[in-house]
C-alpha cells in the first residue's frame, strides 16, 4: 500500500518521503518541513496516535491525515484528539484521499504565511522576509529565507547537508550539493554583519556547524 501511494502522489506531482515506522517518521518529521503527513495508526515501534500526539507536544504544526481500518467513533475520536488534523478510514477512494490531502496543503500555506517564528530571541517575519534578533533586523532573500526558516523550524536539531539540500534545492536540476555549504557560508556572513558577530559568538548562539554532521540552530 505503501509503494502504492507513493507512486500516485508521485505522479500527482508531490515530492513524497517514506518510512514504515513510527520512530523514523518521528525524526523525519522533525528533521525536514512537509506541508503534509500522512500516517497510518498502526505502525511498529511507534504507533500513528503516538507520533501525532509527540509532534503536537513539541510544537510541529504541520497537517496530519491519519489512515486507518479501525473505523469506530472512539478511533476516530481518540485520532483527532491526538492533534490530527483528518482521519480517513481504509479502504478509501484515491479521489477522496487526493481530495483531503489537497485541503490540508492549502491549510498548511495558510499556516506557513501568516505565522511568525520565534526562537529564543530570534523572530522571523515570513511575510516581509525579516530576521530581526535583539532589536536589529536583516532582510533576507528568498533561498536565505528558506534555509533560516528550515533551520527555525527545527531549533536545536542537527540537520545533514543532503536534507538541507533536498528541502531547499531537491528540485533544480542544475543544484549541486556544494550549494549547501556556500548558502550558509553567506547566510552566517550576512547575519553576522548585520547582528553582531560578537554577541552571538559569546551567546554561543545562531547558525552552528556539526562537524561531519551538518549543521543546527541555537537560539538564546
Amino acid at each position: 500500500m505503501v509503494k502504492a501511494l507513493k507512486q500516485l502522489l508521485v505522479s500527482e506531482k508531490y515530492a513524497v518521503d517514506v518510512t514504515y515506522d513510527g520512530e523514523t517518521g518521528l525524526d523525519l518529521a522533525r528533521g525536514s518541513i512537509y506541508d503534509v503527513l500522512v500516517v497510518d495508526v498502526m505502525l511498529p515501534l511507534v504507533s500513528g496516535f503516538e507520533l501525532v500526539k509527540t509532534l503536537r507536544e513539541e510544537g510541529n504544526v504541520t497537517p496530519i491525515l491519519l489512515l486507518s481500518a479501525r473505523d469506530g467513533v472512539d478511533d476516530r475520536v481518540q485520532g483527532l484528539d491526538s492533534g490530527a488534523d483528518d482521519y480517513l478510514v481504509k479502504p478509501f477512494s484515491i479521489k477522496e484521499l487526493l481530495a483531503r490531502i489537497r485541503a490540508l496543503g492549502r491549510r498548511s500555506g495558510d499556516i506557513v504565511g501568516v505565522q511568525n517564528i520565534a526562537v529564543g530571541d530570534f523572530a522571523l517575519d515570513l511575510m516581509n522576509r525579516t530576521l530581526t534578533f535583539m532589536g536589529k533586523h536583516v532582510q533576507l532573500t528568498h533561498k536565505e529565507l528558506q534555509l533560516i526558516e528550515l533551520f527555525m523550524r527545527n531549533p536545536g536539531q542537527v540537520l545533514t547537508k543532503e536534507v538541507i539540500f533536498d528541502r531547499i534545492w531537491g528540485f533544480d536540476s542544475e543544484a549541486d550539493s556544494n550549494v549547501v555549504e556556500a548558502y550558509i557560508h553567506f547566510l552566517r556572513k550576512k547575519l553576522n554583519a548585520s547582528l553582531g558577530a560578537e554577541r552571538l559568538k559569546s551567546l554561543d548562539i545562531g547558525i552552528q556547524t556539526v562537524r561531519g554532521t551538518g549543521y543546527v540552530f541555537k537560539g538564546v
